[in-house]
């Protein structure tokens, strides 16, 4: 019998405690509970009042530990906004899909003029053949004539996204409105205040609820670790890292959709991403936080495949042959370089900008520069051309000029948020193989700190 999932999808903007509540209530009914916050919406301006990286991180905190209840966050990461038809297809090959919609988005059903029917894509064949979890609300009466032909039925439950915003840009209490996580989020990084977020910020750990790190392999790591006591696995208010950067990124990629702080301590060989000495105490001492984006990556094969991951520390193409690549270079969708001859191109994030990008020239650059690092391997042609500094917003495209004789990859590179998952098995065989090989090589190296 096929699953029974209800998609809950909105803007969370911010996530509020009554979403938890519909998701928990949700979670009783059905299979699984998919919340979805949504990208960019064009009639919703104010989706971009606060950066995807802050909504992602909010809605992971606010559905954290809910049973039957899961995040993704494909809209957020790519800057798309999926309409609801999209969304059944979507998911359409695990379960019966059910869209959660509030009771206010029926009103006018019976006579073909509800919101869904009027204004949404596809909205009278979704109103005809869909499923719908209706969340009924007080303040917008419900008649029975106006629902649709499949529907269920939920007490909804009281909240609104936009009062939490105007009492936040009123300096007012938004306790019990948001979970804590959310409310100390919020505040940490002066979110709906008006002005811009702060990436980096003060940070006082005022509960030490660790989760030790380390590297297993290295004698000091390993003792130092032991001093630090046991690990808390299942709500740790700080990851401390124990280790070189490789270490770190095997952190990253492993916890951090917990949404909490890490912290690195320095035993490897260079450590640019690790403190070299702790303070004498984690509780109570002040520390410097920064919030790091990742990469956000799209490749596409010859035959128009494609798929999607993120990276750390950056990210690449590479020739496939003996042949050099031939490689098109557009920047936010205008080309600016029409050839480059070269044994490939790599897009890095501040982070990553010590490693590989270092290797081919390119500036390092304090962890927090609001910036992306575009460099070649072995350039050939334009002559003289050296690795450039880009806005951290910018897109960078590169296409192969020959996929047939100079064999390369197509991949595309946004830098916006934080990450999914960590690049890896990118792609599927012969040159695309080749990509998934040099990713892999690439994380060796920064776990050997070569």
């Amino acid at each position: 019998m096929p699953l029974d999932l209800a998609i809950f999808g909105g803007s969370f903007n911010p996530p509020g405690v009554h979403h938890r509540r519909v998701a928990e209530r949700l979670a009783r009914d059905f299979d699984q509970v998919i919340v979805v916050p949504c990208g960019p919406r064009p009639d919703k301006p104010i989706t971009n009042n606060v950066e995807p990286v802050y909504r992602a991180a909010m809605v992971d905190m606010t559905f954290r530990n809910l049973p039957k209840v899961r995040v993704e966050l494909f809209d957020l990461e790519a800057s798309t906004f999926t309409r609801t038809h999209e969304l059944e297809k979507r998911f359409a090959a695990e379960g019966r899909v059910w869209h959660v919609v509030g009771g206010d988005l029926l009103q006018g059903g019976r006579d073909g003029k509800s919101p869904i029917q009027a204004m949404w894509w596809h909205g009278v064949e979704l109103w005809q053949n869909s499923r719908f979890a209706v969340m009924q609300r007080e303040d917008y009466p419900l008649d029975p004539a106006d629902l649709p032909p499949h529907h269920k039925l939920f007490e909804g439950y009281i909240g609104s996204s936009s009062a939490i915003r105007d009492k936040v840009f009123r300096h007012e209490s938004i306790h019990g409105l948001v979970t804590p996580e959310v409310e100390r989020y919020i505040e940490r990084h002066c979110l709906y205040r008006g002005g811009r977020a702060a990436r980096s910020t003060r940070f006082r750990l005022e509960e030490e609820r660790l989760l030790v790190f380390a590297d297993s392999f290295n004698p000091e790591a390993v003792s130092i670790a032991e001093g630090l006591g046991p690990s808390d696995e299942h709500n740790p208010s700080i990851i401390v890292v124990v280790g070189g950067d490789g270490t770190m990124l095997r952190a990253i990629r492993q916890h951090w959709r917990r949404r909490v702080p890490f912290y690195g301590l320095n035993t490897g060989h260079m450590g640019f991403l690790l403190n070299n000495s702790p303070p004498r105490r984690l509780l109570g001492h002040e520390f410097t936080l920064h919030q790091l984006p990742l990469l956000w990556v799209e490749a596409v094969t010859p035959e128009g495949e494609r798929k999607t991951a993120l990276a750390f520390n950056d990210a690449w193409v590479e020739r496939a042959t003996g042949q050099t690549a031939w490689i098109q270079v557009k920047v936010n969708g205008a080309v600016r370089l029409q050839r480059l001859i070269a044994d490939g191109a790599l897009v890095a994030s501040p982070a990553g900008s010590t490693s590989y990008a270092r290797a081919m020239g390119a500036p390092p650059l304090p962890v927090n520069t609001p910036a992306l690092v575009l460099a070649g391997s072995n350039v050939l042609k334009p002559e003289f051309w050296k690795p450039v500094v880009l806005p951290l917003d910018s897109e960078v495209e590169l296409t192969t000029l020959d996929p047939k004789k100079r064999t390369a990859l197509r991949v595309r590179i946004v830098d916006e948020l934080e990450t999914d998952k960590i690049l890896n098995e990118l792609m599927g065989k012969d040159a695309s193989a080749r990509f998934r090989f040099i990713m892999e090589r690439a994380e060796e190296a920064q776990e050997l700190d070569l």
